[in-house]
């Protein structure tokens, strides 16, 4: 054992994290309990009662930390800037997206519980655990090692955290607009992102844009019997199904017109890296069920959910769905339709040119309802990021194996935001896994990835420093 005494500070906060860690179960526990669901507004007080608690565990830290009004769910913003050298900015959310379908829940998804893992690990399970509370504690969580084993943080830091990042970040613009003096750092550091595996920490490069839209065709002004109507009325839901199905050929390409301009390749050094990963496509699918890729022939399971666009339908809605049967012609059908976007891709031209295609198949007797929920494009990160490879190194030297560079199919419209208003690039850093059961039911966060992601925090900010 290391004489506490004679350790460096680095060693300190590592003890510290360690002998912190019941305690800081317990905090993360309180977190999670806090039903901050951004998207129903019938949450509204409490994503602000995850502020407050937030912005508290930051004031009891020694950041001037505050909760900022927006348009919509309040923001949090912290600075502790009493060290000199790099200044970095860290971002998380702690909004959480709906519990739905809560049937298929093994527990009260606000009630978390610790449930042993066949690997011998420890799964903490509440809605919220890996997206993103457990993630960004990791980063306060090893703020509060560092402060309380050596009295201050090594480096000046700023910490935001949002509040509707599940919803669109629709305010998030405008409050990087009017807090950009504020707000300005040499590196963003984000933590909404996965591991290798379970043993290797990543820092990811790549993240796929998104365009989000939601389309409502109304045909009849009521239900309709459908005996005594059928065969002569439209039915929305046949309508829906058949617009949405042209959109995909059986080879996996999307037919919107257009929607490939601005589709680059792999870049062949990225490619070959990816190569040489050790990754299971047979066993990646297997764990969820499935066992034949769905996406562009020809590609490879990485490539399909990282490097190439999408197109798919979240949900369709309509008529009857209950118990029992009912012989209905809905009035109306909805669907929720999602583009996942690489390279160069224009959300907004092909949300433009999603809307043209719909209308130009809409039948007489119906009309329709457009909305676009979120809107962003995708985000690269350069390798010649000058605080990447000390990044690398201390995750490295944590988890004892070689950090990964990867890709990200999922979408974190922040990154862009922060480069194109403030001019600054970020570092994704995630301890997330892949089986954590983000945006469904029984979503967990691993112990394991909560220790050492407070650990590896630790060793970044002594890196940078």
């Amino acid at each position: 054992m290391t004489d506490n005494a004679t350790s460096s500070p680095l060693e300190k906060a590592l003890a510290r994290a360690d002998a912190n860690l019941d305690g800081s179960l317990e905090r993360f526990f309180d977190l999670l309990r806090i039903k901050s669901i951004s998207t129903d507004p019938a949450y509204k007080d409490d994503c602000e009662a995850a502020a407050r608690w937030l912005a508290g565990q930051l004031a009891e830290l020694g950041f001037d930390a505050s909760v900022r009004p927006t348009g919509g769910q309040p923001m949090v913003l912290a600075h502790e800037k009493s060290a000199a050298g790099t200044h970095v900015l860290f971002y998380g959310h702690y909004d959480v997206q709906p519990v739905d379908p809560l049937g298929e829940w093994n527990s009260d998804p606000f009630e978390p519980k610790l449930a042993p893992a066949e690997n011998g690990d420890t799964h903490i399970v509440a809605r919220g655990a890996s997206d993103d509370k457990g993630q960004l504690l990791t980063f306060v969580e090893a703020c509060r090692a560092w402060r309380e084993a050596n009295g201050a943080l090594p480096l000046p830091v700023s910490i935001l955290l949002e509040g509707e990042e599940e919803a669109g970040s629709r305010n998030l613009g405008p409050f990087l607009d009017a807090t950009q003096d504020e707000l300005k750092a040499d590196v963003v550091l984000v933590c909404d992102t996965d591991m290798w595996d379970d043993q290797t920490p990543a820092i990811t490069l790549m993240m796929r844009g998104l365009c989000g839209v939601e389309i409502e065709i109304e045909a009849a002004s009521r239900d309709l019997h459908s005996g005594v109507y059928g065969g002569a009325a439209r039915n929305p839901l046949q309508v829906m199904a058949t617009i949405l199905a042209g959109l995909r050929d059986t080879d996996g390409r999307i037919l919107l017109e257009g929607f490939y301009e601005g589709v680059e390749e792999l870049p062949s050094q990225i490619k070959e890296l990816w190569e040489r990963l050790p990754f299971d496509e047979e066993a990646f699918l297997n764990k969820v069920g499935l066992s034949v890729p769905a996406g562009e022939t020809g590609r490879s399971v990485l490539e399909q959910i990282w490097a190439r666009p999408t197109f798919e339908i979240n949900g369709i809605t309509g008529g009857y769905g209950g118990e029992g049967f009912k012989t209905v012609i809905p009035a109306r059908a909805s669907a929720k339709v999602s583009f996942r976007l690489v390279g160069q891709q224009d959300p907004v031209r092909i949300c433009e040119t999603f809307r043209a295609y719909v209308e130009a198949r809409l039948p007489a007797d119906c009309a329709l309802r457009f909305t676009v929920h979120s809107s962003s494009r995708a985000t690269t990160v350069s390798t010649q990021n000058p605080y990447l490879a000390p990044t690398l190194e201390a995750l490295t030297q944590e988890w004892e194996t070689e950090a990964a560079l990867s890709g990200g199919g999922g979408s974190i419209p922040v990154i862009n935001e922060f480069k194109n208003r403030l001019g600054m690039d970020a570092l994704l850093v995630g301890f997330a896994r892949f089986d954590n059961r983000v945006h469904s039911p029984n979503e967990k966060y691993d112990l394991s990835s909560y220790r050492k992601g407070i650990r590896s925090w630790i060793r970044i900010l002594a890196a940078l420093s």
